[in-house]
C-alpha cells in the first residue's frame, strides 16, 4: 500500500527531542521553541510565535483583531472547520463566498459584494499552498478598513509575488499538523505583521493573558495577568521535533516539488481529468497533488479503484455551508456556483517527504489504467 500521508521525520529531530527531555525543559518557550521562532523570522521576515495548532493560531488572530459578537468575517466555505470555528467561537457570523474553480481559492471578485457594515475581517485560505489573489484582497481590505487574516495552514514556504504567504495580511496562520509539509504532530504558528506593539500583545494573549514573556526577558520583576488570553504554547518537545525539519526545509520543499512535477508530467495527457493550476505570480510548496474528475460518481469509482490497487487516495473538504454548524453560524453570500460542484470532483494523491518516484509513477499508472490509457 502506498500511504496517502506519512508524517515527516528527521533523525536530527529525534535527537533534539531526546535533548529536550534530558535537559528537563519540556514546557513551552524552551530553547527549541526559540530556535523555531528565529527560523520563522529569518525565513519570512515577520515575527512569529509557535502555537498548539493552526486552529489556535487562528483563534489568537481573532482575539488580536478584536473579533466579537455582531461582527462578520468573510471566508470560503471550501476549507477546514477551523477557518470558520476560530471566529464563530468569538461570536462572529461567518459569511461564505464562492471559490475560483482554477485554484480552489476564494474568488476575490466576489468579496466586496459580501461586505456589510458589520464586516470586520477577510480570511483568505491558500488552498494546497497556492496563494489567493492577495493584491486584490488587500486593496479591498484597505478600501473598507478591514483586517486580513491569512489562513496559510498549507502554505509554509509558498510565495505570492515573492512574498511568503502569511506575511501579506495583518496576521498569518500556519499549521504544523502531521499532515503538513513540516510537522510537530499538533502545532502551528502565528505571524504578526502589524508592528512590535501588537507582537507584544500577541505574546500576552499566548501566555494566558500574562506578561510572563517580559518577565523571562528581565523586562519586569514579576509577571501578572494583564489581558485576555489562553494557553497557546506547544511543548518544547514538539518544537524540537519540528526544528529538525525546518533546518532542512528547502531540501524537503525541493523533494516535494519534484514529486509534484512527476505527477503533473505523467498525468497531463489524460484528457478526462483536470490538473492543478498554478498562477504565474505564485510559487507553491507542493503541499498536495490533486486531480479533478468529471463528477461525484466518477470520483467514487476512481477512489475505490485506487484503494483496491494499493494507492492511498482521498477526497477533501465537504463545504462548510452544508454542515450543521455551518447552517447555524454562517451564511453563504451569492451563488454556490463552484464550491460544492468542484469539491465533489477533487481527489488527492499520495504526497509526503520520503515518497519515492516509483511510487508516484505507480499512482499515475493506476489513474491512467482506470481511464483505459
Amino acid at each position: 500500500m502506498i500511504d496517502f500521508n506519512v508524517p515527516p521525520y528527521t533523525e536530527r529531530g529525534e535527537e533534539y527531542v531526546r535533548e529536550a527531555i534530558a535537559n528537563h525543559k519540556i514546557c513551552g518557550d524552551g530553547p527549541f521553541t526559540k530556535k523555531c521562532h528565529d527560523w520563522l523570522e529569518k525565513k519570512t521576515g515577520s515575527k512569529g510565535l509557535l502555537t498548539t495548532s493552526g486552529t489556535s493560531a487562528l483563534e489568537m488572530a481573532a482575539l488580536l483583531a478584536g473579533i466579537g459578537p455582531g461582527d462578520e468575517v468573510i471566508c470560503p466555505s471550501y476549507t477546514f472547520t477551523s477557518t470558520a470555528a476560530a471566529f464563530a467561537i468569538r461570536g462572529a457570523k461567518i459569511v461564505f463566498v464562492d471559490i475560483r474553480p482554477d485554484t480552489m481559492n476564494i474568488d476575490e471578485n466576489l468579496i466586496e459584494d459580501a461586505i456589510t457594515e458589520k464586516t470586520k475581517a477577510i480570511v483568505p485560505v491558500h488552498y494546497a499552498g497556492v496563494a489567493c489573489e492577495m493584491d486584490k484582497i488587500m486593496e479591498i481590505a484597505r478600501k473598507h478598513n478591514l483586517i486580513v487574516i491569512e489562513d496559510a495552514a498549507q502554505g509554509v514556504m509558498s510565495k505570492y509575488k515573492g512574498k511568503m504567504l502569511g506575511t501579506i495580511g495583518d496576521y498569518g496562520c500556519y499549521s504544523f499538523h502531521e499532515t503538513k509539509n513540516y510537522s510537530m504532530g499538533e502545532g502551528g504558528a502565528i505571524l504578526i505583521n502589524t508592528g512590535d506593539k501588537d507582537f507584544e500583545r500577541a505574546e500576552i494573549v499566548r501566555e494566558k493573558g500574562t506578561n510572563r514573556s517580559k518577565f523571562f526577558r528581565g523586562q519586569v520583576d514579576k509577571y501578572t495577568w494583564v489581558d485576555v488570553g489562553s494557553s497557546y504554547l506547544p511543548s518544547d518537545i514538539n518544537a524540537a521535533y519540528l526544528l529538525g525539519q525546518l533546518e532542512i526545509a528547502d531540501e524537503i520543499n525541493e523533494e516535494r516539488l519534484k514529486n509534484w512535477q512527476t505527477y503533473y508530467d505523467n498525468l497531463k495527457d489524460i484528457s478526462e481529468i483536470e490538473l492543478p493550476t498554478i498562477p504565474e505570480e505564485c510559487e507553491h510548496n507542493a503541499h498536495m497533488f490533486y486531480i479533478k474528475v468529471k463528477d461525484l460518481e466518477t470520483r467514487t469509482k476512481l477512489l475505490a479503484f485506487l484503494r483496491e490497487s494499493g494507492i492511498g487516495a482521498v477526497f477533501h473538504y465537504i463545504p462548510l455551508h452544508s454542515s450543521p454548524a455551518g447552517k447555524k453560524f454562517c451564511r453563504f453570500n451569492g451563488e454556490d456556483k463552484y464550491t460544492t460542484k468542484e469539491s465533489e470532483r477533487l481527489i488527492r494523491l499520495p504526497m509526503y517527504k520520503g515518497l519515492k518516484e516509483e511510487e508516484v509513477l505507480e499512482a499515475c499508472k493506476k489513474v491512467a489504467e482506470f481511464y483505459g490509457k
